[in-house]
């Protein structure tokens, strides 16, 4: 599957653009959209030079078939659209959980995977972030949108 441009648009709204390179919540040198390597896999440097958002477009659609491979390989399921959306999206910030996709797996009940969604990877530097709140909230009410 690939990810839809809803699944594109929750994903860009939560990382938004930077055209300098930042250290993000947990201290990881990121530019663009969230990006936080180059297609070819150097990672990005607090030393790189500013990109346009053409370029971290460019960047982002460069990346996120790395994610969408990570939850093709992981998922061995049948998903909705929206259901693979969210589970890139939480991929794309988290690296992805192998416990989230054991529980998608095995068909767990619908108030365990919700729970999980929003009750993890809500903290970055050892603090719990409203930001990251959000974006489980939102990434659970797209998986479980029909």
């Amino acid at each position: 599957m690939k990810t839809s441009q809803k699944g594109i648009n929750l994903i860009v709204s939560f990382e938004g653009f930077s055209a300098k390179p930042y250290l993000d919540s947990a201290g990881i040198p990121t530019i663009g959209y969230g990006n936080t390597y180059y297609p070819g896999g150097n990672k990005v440097t607090m030393k790189d030079p500013e990109i346009t958002k053409e370029k971290g477009a460019e960047l982002f659609a460069a990346v996120l078939p790395t994610y969408e491979k990570i939850v093709n390989s992981k998922v061995k399921v049948p998903l909705t659209q929206n259901q693979f959306d969210a589970l890139v999206s939480h991929t794309y910030n988290t690296g992805g959980s192998d416990t989230l996709f054991f529980l998608i797996n095995k068909k767990a009940a619908d108030s365990e995977i919700e729970d999980w969604f929003t009750k993890r990877y809500i903290t970055a530097g050892g603090k719990v972030l409203n930001g990251l709140i959000r974006r489980r909230k939102g990434e659970a009410d797209l998986f479980f949108a029909k």
